[in-house]
């Protein structure tokens, strides 16, 4: 995809009212998940019986193969039936057969399918690390486990500071997540605030950036040290609602009629895939001020696509109609 390149969704339910189009738009979506099902749910068998090696790895293309079409399914869905203008700045070397580190900002689940759209079948189908709690979700969460998701499970800090272990947990999860991920294609998505976006959340945390909650770097780094310098390279993405972020039930109702997504590809320091995060307090600093530094260069760009998009400044939560009032 040429950089720069604007798309419009053809919005065959622009006429029915949003409730209708957000149930349609529901319906379709379930049917679709439950018809990719049936496939994938037997590739996840296949792998499972397969012996580890050439034909486990195999099996696991397979099962991602089949997950992205049912992917790409709802993309044709969302682009016939609403009406989207899509602004997508891709700069990066994009290939199905890479492995690349995503790091994105994040603020609704409506990020997942504008990545959807934006990478398609140009790039490996993504990974992204998953609350325990969403393996119980229907249908979904097998395939979740079945793609080989990373599930965390998070401690308080009373359960923390009782068994220290447990600190280690999220480390062991990744390096086991990205050994799977060692000899296939793959996308490792990475929302850095680790959580969504709200004003509630920016005001609470004392974020230093107008449009962006505070980075995590301690995920990002130990997926750095387990996958190494075999990742193609970072890619950098920038999701900006020029309305304002809304829910996925609004999207569905075709309420969302602007994106605008930047991509760029960035080359990693070297000395940031050797360095012990957990245990070395100098490359712990060097390494957050290096997200810092990345973090601050994406709250001004956010800035300056929702000004080229005609909106005044606003924290990326809160609609620009909210914050008028």
């Amino acid at each position: 995809m040429p950089v720069g390149e604007t798309q419009m969704g053809r919005g065959m339910l622009g006429s029915l009212p949003a409730w209708l189009r957000g149930a349609i738009m529901s319906l379709l979506l379930v049917a679709n998940t439950l018809f990719w099902a049936v496939p994938v749910y037997a590739a996840i068998l296949l792998k499972l019986l397969s012996p580890r090696g050439r034909a486990r790895d195999a099996a696991s293309r397979l099962t991602a193969a089949l997950a992205q079409r049912w992917a790409m399914v709802n993309v044709v869905m969302v682009d016939a039936l609403l009406c989207i203008r899509w602004d997508l700045h891709i700069d990066a070397d994009l290939s199905p057969s890479g492995q690349y580190l995503v790091c994105a900002n994040h603020q609704s689940w409506n990020d997942i399918v504008v990545l959807l759209k934006t990478f398609g079948r140009k790039a490996p189908f993504f990974k992204f690390f998953i609350k325990q709690e969403l393996i119980w979700v229907p249908v979904l969460g097998l395939a979740w486990w079945g793609l080989d998701y990373p599930f965390m499970k998070r401690y308080s800090k009373q359960a923390l500071d009782k068994n220290p272990a447990l600190r280690g947990k999220d480390l062991e999860t990744t390096r086991e997540a990205c050994a799977k991920y060692r000899n296939q294609p793959v996308m490792i998505l990475n929302f850095l605030e680790g959580t969504r976006f709200t004003a509630e959340k920016h005001a609470r945390t004392g974020s230093p950036y107008q449009h962006l909650l505070k980075p995590k770097a301690g995920g990002f780094a130990f997926t750095l040290s387990a996958l190494g310098e075999r990742l193609n390279s970072l890619l950098d993405v920038t999701i900006v609602y020029p309305q304002g972020a809304m829910g996925f039930w609004d999207f569905l109702a075709g309420r969302v009629h602007h994106v605008v997504v930047e991509v760029r590809q960035l080359t990693i320091p070297h000395d940031l895939y050797v360095g012990d995060y957990e245990n070395d307090a100098e490359f712990r600093a060097r390494f957050q001020a290096w997200i810092g530094e990345l973090w601050q260069a994406k709250d001004r760009r956010i800035g300056e696509l929702l000004a080229e998009a005609g909106v005044r400044p606003y924290a990326v939560g809160i609609s620009p109609d909210r914050t008028a009032a």
